[in-house]
């Protein structure tokens, strides 16, 4: 397996007996061998059930080589999405030693598409963070620059495909968690509609803004994940029924008439100088390519961080108020004098969470609760609606929506992980699309002065993925920014 192929080429290796699939998971896990000890991009990696999956899929290579469309392509797995009798902890202390008795519905897919699961990444705990350093188990590195973040919550799935450990990987977006990582590590992120992807088996955070998504190097091999992942399933009662078009069909390189709205005024303040450069000559390439540059205003957007924060964090109590010590995961030892369930329960969740989980889950508690509920949680959720109303204006005259995925590079680990106002500012341009139940993506559109990846966010309409992915892919034609490997790679 060469290092610059992609999951589409690894596959069709495969398919073609060019390669066998337990040759590539050999030297994925060889990859993360040498590499993953500087990044910890990985909690488990699962080397014994993925090479037995890789035999077995050389076994049957020839068997419906057509409905696997992931044939011995090795993925990664964030640690927040269930995985039967491999270990799922969400990087949290409390779900240390967890191990699920059955498969996220995005696992069985994977599987039936013939992919090889190659381990589970590292995350900030319960999914709540943008840098990765909020983990149980320690931070991750950007392959970029090794004192810097790579982005979060997702970021060692992010990390294990930017350093080239394997090919594609899933992640989950509340807030940017699958797009800011994807461009702060220089590679490819989607986060689908709302409803468009199960959230079966996905450890809840906040289930009104949760959804899974693929990242990638390339935009085609988004698509292609994406096939794969979406689509009805009966254990997940806000899926969505519409069918699931083949999106790569959209790749066709063909803009021409594309309308792309930017909202300028939201540019106008605290994003990076090399970040709004490497945007607006972005869009200068769709503008060549034939797209139409629409000016758009968002009158609320400026209100995304706070309505985010509040309404994740609301359900964020809500959801983990179920890790109580009595029913799975840890429990706290307590000593002769400490016998009262409600000691239990306190020890177990000072013990079992880190400091940002307390963080939300008392931020949250705090809007709901008696007295509050109406001025904070109850106001939140009105301006969503306002925010969610920007966007359906803006869709009256544009196809898609584009800003920088992240007003600023990678900053130095550490920087602001005793800060957390500062931390969630980096999200400032993903949050919405999580508020708005909208389909967004990151491509990667450049680099900073010292030589670090930046992204071009595009958002489109209720399930219309592909036009994203079409403007994406057009653009990564002509700048195909994905090709450039981190320093230790080259």
């Amino acid at each position: 397996m060469k290092i610059e192929w992609t999951l589409h080429e690894v596959r069709n290796a495969v398919a073609q007996g060019e390669s066998s699939a337990v040759d590539i998971c050999r030297t994925c896990l060889d990859r993360i061998k040498a590499r993953d000890e500087k990044l910890h991009a990985f909690t488990t990696v699962s080397s014994e059930r993925a090479l037995s999956c890789a035999e077995q899929i050389d076994r049957t290579r020839t068997i419906d080589t057509d409905a696997r469309p992931l044939l011995g392509v090795p993925i990664a797995i964030k640690d927040n999405i269930c995985t039967r009798d491999i270990t799922t902890t969400a990087s949290s202390r409390i779900l240390e030693n967890f191990i699920p008795p059955y498969d996220a519905t995005v696992i069985t897919k994977l599987k039936r598409a013939g992919a090889v699961l190659l381990g589970k990444t590292n995350c900030d705990e319960f999914a709540m963070g943008s840098s990765t350093e909020h983990s149980a188990f320690g931070v991750t590195r950007n392959p970029w620059a090794l004192d810097r973040i790579p982005g979060g919550s997702s970021g060692g799935s992010a990390v294990a495909v930017a350093a080239r450990m394997v090919p594609a990987a899933l992640g989950s977006d509340t807030g940017g968690s699958v797009r800011q990582p994807a461009a702060l590590s220089g590679i490819t992120g989607l986060k689908p509609t709302y409803g468009r992807v199960s959230r079966f088996g996905l450890l809840a955070f906040a289930s009104s803004l949760d959804q899974i998504g693929p990242l990638t190097c390339t935009v085609r091999d988004a698509a292609i994940l994406l096939n794969v992942i979406a689509g009805p399933d009966s254990y997940d009662s806000t899926i969505s029924l519409q069918d699931v078009p083949d999106f790569t069909k959209a790749l066709t390189g063909d803009i021409r008439g594309a309308r792309i709205g930017v909202p300028r005024k939201i540019l106008n303040k605290g994003v990076d100088e090399d970040v709004n450069r490497a945007f607006f000559e972005a869009l200068g390439v769709l503008d060549a390519r034939g797209a139409t540059l629409v000016d758009i205003e968002l009158p609320h957007a400026d209100s995304a961080i706070p309505v985010y924060s509040l309404i994740a964090a609301a359900e964020a109590s809500s959801n983990l108020a179920r890790y109580d010590g009595v029913r799975y995961a840890y429990r706290a030892s307590l000593s002769e004098n400490e016998t009262t369930i409600a000691t239990m329960y306190n020890q177990t969740r000072n013990r079992g969470f880190g400091s940002e989980v307390k963080r939300r889950i008392m931020l949250g508690t705090y809007a709901l609760s008696a007295g509050y509920h109406d001025a904070y949680y109850l106001k939140a959720q009105q301006v969503r609606t306002l925010i969610r109303r920007d966007y359906e204006l803006a869709f009256n005259k544009v196809d898609v929506v584009a800003t920088p995925t992240t007003p600023l590079a990678a900053f130095r680990l550490g920087t602001h992980v005793n800060d957390p106002l500062q931390m969630y500012l980096i999200d400032v341009f993903t949050v919405s699309a999580n508020l708005t139940g909208l389909p967004a993506l990151s491509v990667p559109c450049g680099f900073t002065s010292a030589k670090l990846p930046t992204g071009l966010q595009l958002t489109g309409r209720p399930f219309d993925e592909a036009t994203p992915l079409r403007l994406a892919d057009a653009y990564e034609r002509d700048e195909p920014w994905w090709k450039e490997l981190p320093p230790d790679l080259k």
